[in-house]
């Protein structure tokens, strides 16, 4: 047993202790079974041309075409790819075997043991040795090297097998004999590596012979594999020869191995190749990242250097803001990049040490170490600067709070100070009073007051400028100007208070000197005012009597006056006197505010004035006396005239009113004969105007003379007027009245009798004869004439409803015209529109319509206008062109009215 068979001995289960059993039976007894005899000369023969045939040859019989050794030397270098040594060409049987030794010295110089094989059996022609020695030759050549995961050859070929059936469910390689049975393991191992030559979906299990023929075919036509086996031979054989199918699949093996190492190949170049790629990203994405930190930290440590302060606490605390944003929002994704940097450093060297790459060089300046360095830059550069900005702010504070108490307090004073020189130059006390002066001089003690309580204040600011000025505030400038002002201003309004002073104490001493004076005169001049402007009112006064008496009494009150005018003229002396003093002091002092006396408005040129005005006006009063009195008598004798003729009209008026008023109540005989009784009064009362025109004429020459009264008669014009008018119209109104009873008795068919009932009961409840009822009088009358109007609501409802008949206007009134109206519609025929309706039909010659031929033929043309212009087109089933709705018409004449 050579060395494979004790490999194989070695590593096989108690199943192929039988092979090995019969092997060694055969090596023994020469014995081989008959079904596995056929099978290893089919395929090893098949095994042998697939290699010979690349020298051009072949053998037909495998146990005769090895015996002269030139086929199996040949056989041996197309295998090995060396050459062997010379063969013999001589055809005698010492030839053929030094020939057949050559070939199993070369065998044997490949490391294979030969058991029991010598050359004499080769060349004798012994099968089962034949048979044996190729079997050897495939295992060294064809198998010994298949080695998958360190198994041995045969183990090695059975997991390859293993591996690529694995996803095929009705496959199940376990040996290389009765697993190949059914053919679906060749069939898989074919579809695994070329899947278009074979439709594996269509292949069933219990169709051994298809799947056997299946694969073979295709092996031979497609994957130059030789038909090495039977289908018939496998099937009708209990358990196919292991040596054979090993043979087989060993082919299908170096078929596709090819395939796999190219596979294996393009595999190993991908993952160099991904290896390399990743490396490069992360090399690209370190050197971006070190760009982008370092372009950052660049950017960043010059803002966190410059330590040059703000002028206000707005920018610092600005400032502040943007360093706490940086500290908050910009600098921890930093912090996390340069830390990501480091770890994607090392991760980086870690990989290419593991891939055997030679180690990552950052480019230039790009080094972790300077990366380090420029961090530590910017945390150096950072350090101290929040402090300082703290007491920048601090600092600022201090100073913002200064300035603003300075500004606030400088703009207090200037508000105060505001028109404070102008007030104190005023020259308001030259032409002052002297009760003005004191209250000047009050004002201004108070205002000096005031002066002094800010004088702390001016103090304050000027502390408070120099404290900034101190402290290098920013705006002292400015601050110092505004300081000067208020300081300059300070001593200029300090001069003017003193200045003001003394001038208003000066005014106030010559002031009060004259003083005196002005009271005097005021209180002698006011009453001697008083008494003159009273003379004049009573002298100009408008004087309004209607009597002789009281004229009388006028003209002796006026006659007293006269005699006290010489005394009067003497206390006007004395007056004017007080006056003159007063000029003389003004002269010599030159007081030019000395204009008006405080204490009165009167003056000399007035009191003179009015002196004059008065001894004018009495003559005036004289003559006026006189004519009045004349003018009273001539009053007297126009009050008697006019009385003794409206004394008589005023009685005949009156007299005449109640007869009428009689006439139309009382109900003597028709209409007609009331008709005519009225007539004949209204010709009487027409034949009086003259005498209403008489007195109206002698009441114009009354009002002319401007007289209002006349106690010698109680009737005015008015009342004449008015009572006069009223005769008019009740006369008028009257006849009217019965005029209108007689057309509707007429045209309502109303008789005389329920005429008279209608007047008979309108005018029981008219108490106060005027001819109206108002609403309660008209519903009792309605209620005595037997209509229905309780007080439920339906009884109001009606009541509402006759109320907007008989009362229109709403005038809360109902008058007898009206009452009359709506009794007669309540009594007479109701049917009037269908009356007209019938009409209309018998002009239509009974049809539902009416042509505007038809109207214009039989009615007059106007009225036929007047039908055809308001009549609406007829709609109904019969209508033809030009129908017109007659009885819409009909029904909108009484529809219109108060029906």
């Amino acid at each position: 047993m050579d060395h494979h068979q004790q490999q194989y001995h070695h590593h096989n289960d108690g199943g192929e202790n039988d092979y090995m059993q019969q092997e060694d039976d055969w090596d023994r007894d020469m014995l081989l079974d008959p079904a596995w005899e056929k099978q290893q000369r089919k395929t090893f023969t098949a095994w042998c041309n697939s290699h010979l045939r690349k020298a051009g040859t072949q053998i037909e019989n495998i146990e005769e075409d090895f015996r002269d050794g030139l086929k199996l030397m040949l056989l041996l270098e197309v295998i090995s790819g060396e050459r062997l040594a010379k063969p013999e060409r001589g055809k005698m049987r010492v030839h053929k075997i030094s020939n057949v030794n050559k070939a199993l010295d070369f065998i044997a110089s490949k490391g294979v043991k030969l058991v029991s094989i010598g050359a004499e059996e080769i060349v004798d022609g012994n099968a089962k040795m034949t048979l044996g020695m190729i079997w050897t030759i495939i295992l060294r050549f064809a198998i010994q090297d298949i080695s998958v995961e360190e198994t041995s050859a045969k183990e090695g070929l059975l997991l390859w097998c293993q591996r690529k059936t694995a996803p095929y469910k009705n496959v199940n390689i376990q040996n290389f004999h009765i697993s190949w049975k059914d053919g679906l393991g060749f069939c898989a191992l074919i579809h695994r590596h070329r899947p278009e030559l074979i439709d594996y979906g269509k292949l069933r299990k219990d169709d051994p012979m298809t799947n056997l023929n299946t694969a073979f075919d295709v092996a031979e036509k497609y994957l130059d594999i030789p038909k090495m086996l039977d289908a018939e031979d496998i099937v009708s054989t209990l358990r196919p020869d292991e040596k054979a199918i090993m043979t087989y699949v060993s082919c299908y093996y170096h078929a596709f191995s090819g395939k796999q190492k190219a596979e294996t190949a393009a595999n190993r170049i991908c993952k160099v190749l991904a290896v390399n790629q990743e490396n490069e990203q992360l090399m690209e994405d370190y050197e971006k990242l070190a760009s982008d930190l370092l372009e950052w930290i660049r950017r960043t440590i010059p803002w966190l250097e410059n330590r040059a302060p703000e002028n206000t606490m707005q920018a610092m605390q600005q400032k502040l803001e943007d360093f706490r944003d940086y500290r908050r929002l910009h600098k921890p994704p930093k912090v996390q990049e340069k830390c990501q940097l480091e770890i994607n450093f090392n991760t980086l060297q870690t990989k290419l040490r593991l891939s055997n790459r030679p180690a990552f060089m950052p480019s230039e300046g790009k080094m972790v170490s300077d990366i380090s360095n420029a961090w530590g830059s910017l945390e150096g550069a950072e350090k101290g600067y929040e402090e300082w900005l703290l007491n920048e702010i601090r600092r600022l504070e201090r100073l913002d709070h200064l300035a603003e108490k300075f500004r606030q307090k400088a703009a207090i004073h200037e508000a105060w100070t505001d028109g404070k020189e102008e007030m104190l130059q005023q020259k308001d006390y030259e032409t002052a009073s002297l009760s003005d002066i004191k209250a000047l001089l009050k004002k201004h003690e108070a205002f000096e007051s005031d002066l002094a309580a800010h004088q702390d204040r001016v103090e304050q600011i000027a502390a408070i400028a120099q404290e900034l000025n101190e402290l290098e505030y920013y705006d002292s400038p400015s601050v110092n100007a505004r300081c000067q002002r208020i300081c300059d201003q300070w001593d200029s309004l300090g001069v003017l208070t003193q200045k003001r002073s003394e001038a208003l104490q000066r005014t106030e001493k010559l002031l009060e000197t004259i003083d005196q004076l002005y009271l005097e005169f005021a209180k002698s001049a006011a009453p001697f005012n008083n008494w003159m402007e009273g003379a004049m009112e009573d002298l100009q006064d408008t004087f309004i009597v209607h009597t002789i008496e009281e004229i009388q009494g006028l003209s002796t009150a006026h006659e007293q006056f006269k005699a006290t005018l010489p005394e009067a003229d003497k206390e006007r002396q004395a007056i004017l006197g007080i006056h003159n003093e007063i000029a003389k002091i003004v002269q010599t002092y030159h007081v030019n505010m000395a204009g008006t006396n405080p204490y009165t408005t009167i003056n000399p040129q007035e009191i003179n004035a009015k002196w004059d005005k008065v001894r004018q006006l009495v003559p005036q009063r004289d003559q006026a006396l006189i004519e009045e009195h004349a003018r009273q008598q001539n009053n007297e004798r126009l009050r008697r005239q006019f009385a003794n003729q409206a004394n008589v009209i005023g009685p005949w008026i009156q007299t005449k009113m109640q007869e009428i008023g009689r006439i139309s109540i009382e109900m003597h005989g028709t209409l007609e004969d009331q008709l005519t009784h009225l007539r004949q009064y209204e010709k009487s009362i027409v034949n009086y105007k003259p005498k209403i025109d008489q007195l109206e004429g002698d009441h114009q020459l009354i009002q002319e003379a401007l007289i209002f009264d006349n106690k010698h008669t109680n009737y005015t014009m008015e009342h004449i007027r008015v009572g006069w008018e009223q005769l008019l119209t009740t006369i008028a109104r009257t006849i009217n009245e019965i005029e209108n009873q007689i057309l509707t008795r007429d045209a309502k068919g109303i008789s005389q009798d329920q005429m008279n009932e209608f007047r008979a009961s309108f005018n029981h409840f008219d108490r106060d004869h005027s001819g109206r009822l108002g609403a309660e009088e008209f519903k009792a009358c309605l209620i005595s004439l037997g209509f229905d109007i309780g007080n439920d609501a339906q009884g109001e409802a009606e009541f509402a409803r006759i109320m907007s008949i008989v009362d229109p206007n709403r005038l809360g009134v109902v008058t007898f015209q009206a009452f009359i109206d709506f009794m007669s519609r309540e009594t007479a025929d109701t049917d009037t529109a269908d009356q007209v309706m019938a009409s209309f039909k018998v002009l239509a010659g009974d049809k539902n319509y009416i042509l505007a031929d038809e109207l214009r033929r039989e009615l007059p043309p106007d009225q036929a206008e007047y039908c055809i212009a308001r009549m609406t087109p007829y709609t109904g089933p019969d209508a033809v062109p030009g129908a017109l709705d007659y009885m819409s018409f009909s029904t909108a004449l009484y529809g219109e009215s108060d029906l």
